[in-house]
C-alpha cells in the first residue's frame, strides 16, 4: 500500500474530522481512508439506492388497489 501525506490542513477542517472520526469510533486516519475510498468509487446503482431507503427494512408496506384491466391504448391513430 501507498501512503499520503496533505499538507496546509486549516484547523477548522481537522477539528471537524476529529470529531467525525470520533462519531464512527475511528481514527483520524481511518476516516480519512473512508472519505477518500467513498470520493473516487463509482456511483451506485440506482435500483441499489432504492433498496437501501426503501428497502424491507426502511420501507411502508402499500396495500395497493385492485384495478380492472383494460385494453392498451391504440397509438396508431
Amino acid at each position: 500500500m501507498s501512503n499520503l501525506s496533505v499538507k496546509k490542513i486549516d484547523d477548522e477542517t481537522l477539528a471537524r474530522l476529529r470529531k467525525l472520526a470520533a462519531r464512527h469510533g475511528v481514527s483520524m486516519e481511518e476516516e480519512i481512508r473512508r472519505i477518500i475510498k467513498e470520493a473516487v468509487s463509482g456511483p451506485e446503482r440506482l435500483g441499489d439506492l432504492a433498496l437501501e431507503v426503501f428497502g424491507p427494512d426502511h420501507g411502508v408496506e402499500l396495500s395497493l388497489r385492485k384495478h380492472k384491466s383494460h385494453d392498451p391504448v391504440d397509438l396508431s391513430k
